[in-house]
């Protein structure tokens, strides 16, 4: 169970320690500790509202999970929006391609010190991960006979690096990013997550509930 405390003034949330429109004297003597403390408890708590935090909050909230998202900055400007090169999966629309071969380029990439457990579930299953997106509604960029196209990018291979250049990285032109923060915050409107925008996570206290 996540505990979510924010400060306010009257029915007025506010993250300053006094208002702007407060004197000098009143400023001197402002102090947060005189603040109404309004508790809200949630099943999860997601700091962050990028594709990640997105993608979480939807998962937590399908499972039955009263879930709330704290973000800084509205969801559709995190930095997601930012990526331009695209998505590697090795769904092999362009040339003959395998999730282990992905998984090898992967691990090569990290100069060998990524986490191998993690790198493998990401590449085994990131052709899931690619039909989902379609299927939300993600545009991405097709060939000639509608399939999604995939271009050529930096350390990927074929054949564990014996069969040259792979086409492996799945993208929206060169809008990646902003397609697919776009298009995760559209498919997250239908489920119940509470979004706290421009709000922060200070600190993190465990004591056999989290309260954040």
């Amino acid at each position: 169970m996540l505990s979510v405390a924010k400060r306010g003034v009257g029915s007025v949330l506010t993250r300053r320690a006094f208002s702007l429109s407060a004197s000098a004297s009143d400023a001197k003597r402002a102090n947060i500790s005189n603040y109404k403390v309004v508790d809200h408890t949630y099943d999860a708590v997601v700091v962050g509202a990028g594709g990640a935090g997105l993608r979480a909050a939807m998962g937590l909230s399908e499972g039955g999970l009263k879930t709330a998202v704290i973000t800084k900055i509205f969801p559709t400007r995190s930095h997601t929006v930012a990526a331009q090169g695209g998505v590697n999966a090795a769904i092999g629309n362009m040339n003959k391609d395998d999730w282990r071969w992905h998984f090898y380029d992967t691990v090569k990439g990290s100069d060998w010190i990524g986490d191998q457990d993690a790198i493998h579930y990401m590449t085994r299953e990131a052709c899931r991960a690619v039909i989902e997106l379609e299927n939300y509604g993600m545009p991405f960029s097709r060939t000639l006979d509608g399939k999604i196209y995939q271009r050529a990018f930096g350390g990927q291979s074929n054949d564990y690096g014996r069969g040259g250049q792979a086409h492996r990285t799945c993208c929206v032109a060169d809008r990646t990013g902003h397609s697919l923060l776009h298009t995760l915050y559209g498919a997250s409107l239908q489920y119940d997550c509470n979004y706290f925008v421009e709000y922060f996570a200070l600190d993190l206290i465990m004591d056999k509930v989290c309260i954040l």
